[in-house]
């Protein structure tokens, strides 16, 4: 199953075609770990329990900012790997409204291929961390 491109915001639909265009499990987890590495450094005193995504194998924390309507999200984990779907997520939905967060549906996340080359625990981790990141958009509407 593919999505067309126009379903995805562009910033997510880059970095899931280039996931989905390598059949090597070894080349999307070195896609994933460049990711990990431009992240920009996580504030310590943000990683409490409501910044903590739960359901996770990893320590991962998420935080969202409102600035001029859009969402600027913010992310870390202690698994390299794991922050590198961290990264995806947040370079991918950051300059959304909160409204298209929420309303993101998770299918592009088989588009990747990576639901089927990740641990099932860590592939179960980034719904986790998606439904984390809609959780705290939630919480910028009201």
């Amino acid at each position: 199953m593919s999505l067309s491109s126009a379903q995805l915001p562009p910033a997510l639909d880059r970095i899931v075609q280039r996931l989905a265009r390598s059949t090597d499990p070894k080349r999307k987890y070195e896609l994933l770990i460049t990711l990990a590495q431009r992240l920009k450094p996580f504030p310590e005193a943000e990683k409490t329990p409501e910044n903590k995504v739960a359901g996770c194998a990893s320590q991962v924390f998420v935080v969202a900012n409102l600035e001029d309507d859009k969402i600027q999200f913010q992310g870390d984990s202690d698994s390299q790997l794991v922050k590198g779907l961290v990264a995806l997520l947040v370079e991918g939905l950051s300059g959304l409204t909160p409204q298209e967060v929420i309303d993101l549906s998770p299918d592009f996340i088989k588009a990747t291929g990576l639901d089927v080359s990740l641990t099932p625990s860590r592939a179960n981790g980034f719904y986790n961390i998606l439904a984390k990141m809609k959780q705290k958009s939630q919480g910028l509407m009201n």
